[in-house]
């Protein structure tokens, strides 16, 4: 199983990211896809998760900004991030059934 995450940067206060993790070598319409981060010094935390059913979940702190979505014909899920705030900053991790992990890509939010 390979996951590629993409679409990270840095960006002012109040902009807006969309990040990207392609899955291979597995059957992606069956398994719950989630995000994760990790700021330094910190534990990595959940962000948002998608279920096979399309059903999401978000982490307190990024509900109303944030929006996971998946094209399975494509083995994709994707993180919209708007209304960034510094402490967003962090790197994202995609994930398969918290089993799987992607490299990370680092997200930075900063004037």
């Amino acid at each position: 199983v390979q996951l590629v995450e993409s679409g990270g940067g840095l960006v002012q206060p109040g902009g807006s990211l969309r990040l990207s993790c392609a899955a291979s070598r597995i059957t992606f319409s069956r398994y719950v896809m989630g995000w994760y981060r990790q700021a330094p010094g910190k534990q990595r935390d959940l962000v948002a998760t998608i279920t096979s059913g399309y059903t999401t979940n978000y982490a307190d702190s990024v509900k109303g900004r944030f929006t996971i979505s998946r094209d399975n014909a494509k083995n994709t899920v994707y993180l919209q991030m708007n209304s960034l705030k510094p402490e967003d900053t962090a790197v994202y991790y995609c994930t398969i059934n918290s089993h799987y992990w992607g490299q990370g890509t680092q997200v930075t939010v900063s004037s």
